[in-house]
């Protein structure tokens, strides 16, 4: 089992900038993928980037050129740095860690990010 634990959220003003981390423990294996999901009401759960654990980047069109992901493996921490924040922006992020050994999906319990206009 993988523990994902967010934080960084909040409310912030468009244009601003917030940083989201995700800290996970439990059983951490060295080959997998984390990213950051997103969920805005009455919509379906969307991508908003990954990041493997050599580093390799993949981003949704929305966010490309605005949102930074990066991962400290030794703290096995993933942050999303998240600049010029859009209204339509705001949803529940979450945190997850896909395990390419196992196939094996985690999430954490999401934080909210509201971005007022």
């Amino acid at each position: 089992q993988v523990q994902l634990v967010e934080s960084g959220g909040g409310l912030v003003q468009a244009g601003g900038s917030l940083r989201l981390s995700c800290a996970a423990s439990g059983n951490i294996f060295d080959i997998n993928a984390m990213g950051w999901y997103r969920q805005a009401p009455g919509k379906q759960r969307e991508l908003v980037a990954t990041i493997t654990t050599v580093g390799t980047t993949n981003y949704a069109d929305s966010v490309k050129g605005r949102f930074t992901i990066s991962r400290d493996n030794a703290k096995n921490t993933v942050y999303l740095q998240m600049n010029s924040l859009k209204p339509e922006d705001t949803a529940v992020y979450y945190c997850n860690d896909y395990i390419y050994s196992t196939g094996a999906d985690y999430w954490g319990q999401g934080t909210q990010v509201t971005v007022s206009s």
